[in-house]
């Protein structure tokens, strides 16, 4: 049984912080500032690059979303969750520095490369947010898991800044392909601290008798999808985060690429763009953790959203570098309420000793909606440019309004995800997340 989260020293609770230094350089370099945009132009080219990207990254996360409830089962079952988190974050490092040998027209390569780190990255965090709940109690999770984002965010300005430096300084292709390497070396060597510093305070489970860790993660699976009236709250909020996702992840998935299409932005800009990001990011982390804290998870999530969906709808109008800026702003200051406060509630719903299976279905949302989303993104703007090109329009306008077109799809998954949020009762849900129910209902053999 996991020990009283409230054990966690100070120095337990910054090693989790810094893998979030760690792994946010990965979604500041591979799926933000320098690898879309890389593989879109340099690797594929023209309006298929988003397609490919789209389906890329719909790849990865079905993938994702298909063994995550059941791995965190069986590291909730055999108190595994580190070991999980080591073997995941080794496969996004190893293949995220693979990335750098993908050259001009390498499409299929770039795409495999970056699909396994994907996975391995996806996958980490199902094990890294399962700690959650065994470093920060229920008063403090917001709090705690604010935190977490906003060292997190200031990893991912530090080490855009270094890769800024060498473009500025160095400069040419090969500093763009050199600082894959470095990200998978800044994300690994950062993470050695959760490693090194954190106790995992699940105790592993005797396994029964003619029983496998597959078997018993199964017969978990099944007694918790029978107790699922019991869960009503965190299912409900599970549906809500599986849409409004889509459209936080076609918005880090896409920015890099609607920044060069629209805006013409080159590789420094969209470097300056992302750190301005970032540094909001730093700021709504800290402000909705407070939020969700004092007010509750819910209401932090609502003005995430109403900040998040006008941010999109400006930018359908937006005509200037500094309009997409002030709008990356607002936006990144929302996405990390979106994003930190989703992780916060994900905890406060999931009962003691199960953390890293429910973060498995937090996790299944996630992916699927992130398998759906970019991949509708994508296609919509393949299918709009189109149209538009064969309305007479000159291609490259066709591709920028084939772009703002799609931004609808963006807001319209964001409102239903809304809609449906309003309808969860948090108190509620945070009352069953304090008792444990839903184990295997086979018996340990005792010796």
């Amino acid at each position: 049984m996991e020990s009283p989260p409230a054990k966690a020293t100070r120095r337990e609770r910054w090693a989790w912080y810094m893998y979030d230094f760690g792994n946010s350089g990965y979604a500041s370099i591979i799926l933000l500032a320098i690898y879309p945009a890389y593989f879109k132009e340099a690797v594929v080219g023209g309006a298929n690059g988003s397609r490919l990207w789209g389906i890329a990254i719909g790849i990865a996360m079905l993938t994702v979303a298909i063994i995550a409830p059941v791995l965190g089962a069986i590291a909730d079952f055999s108190g595994a969750k580190k070991k999980f988190l080591f073997v995941f974050t080794t496969i996004s490092c190893v293949f995220t520095g693979s990335i750098f040998f993908v050259g001009e027209g390498d499409w299929f390569l770039g795409m495999l490369l970056f699909i396994l780190a994907e996975i391995g990255y996806r996958g980490s965090q199902v094990f890294y947010n399962s700690l959650l709940p065994e470093i920060a109690d229920q008063e403090e999770i917001g709090t705690i898991s604010g935190n977490g984002w906003a060292v997190g965010s200031v990893g991912g300005i530090i080490i855009l800044v270094v890769v800024l430096g060498l473009l500025q300084f160095v400069g040419g292709m090969w500093i763009i392909r050199l600082s894959m390497l470095l990200t998978a070396v800044w994300f690994f060597g950062f993470s050695l601290f959760i490693f090194l510093r954190l106790e995992e305070r699940a105790q592993p489970k005797p396994l029964p008798e003619g029983e496998t860790y597959l078997s018993v993660a199964f017969k978990q699976l099944a007694s918790t999808f029978r107790a699922v009236k019991r869960y009503r709250e965190f299912i409900k909020f599970i549906v809500a985060f599986l849409i409004y996702n889509d459209g936080i992840i076609m918005v880090l998935e896409f920015a890099a690429i609607i920044g060069a299409v629209l805006f013409g932005m080159t590789q420094e800009n969209l470097i300056f763009f992302i750190i301005v990001v970032e540094l909001t990011n730093v700021l709504g982390s800290y402000v909705f953790g407070v939020m969700a804290d004092k007010g509750g998870s819910k209401l932090a999530l609502m003005i995430s959203f109403v900040l998040m969906i006008g941010a999109i709808l400006w930018l359908y109008f937006a005509q200037s570098i500094t309009e997409y800026f002030v709008i990356g702003a607002i936006g990144g200051m929302a996405m990390a309420g979106l994003q930190s406060v989703s992780r916060t509630m994900a905890g406060q719903f999931a009962p003691p000793g199960q953390s890293a299976e429910f973060f498995g279905f937090f996790a299944v949302a996630g992916r699927s909606s992130s398998f759906i989303g970019p991949t509708v993104f994508g296609l919509l703007v393949v299918w709009a440019t189109n149209r538009f090109e064969a309305a007479g329009m000159a291609p490259l306008l066709a591709e920028q309004m084939g772009h703002r077109v799609s931004l609808f799809s963006v807001v319209a998954f964001l409102v239903v995800g809304m809609i449906i949020l309003l309808t969860v009762n948090e108190a509620k849900g945070r009352e069953v997340g304090r008792v444990k129910v839903g184990v295997p209902e086979v018996e340990p053999v005792t010796k």
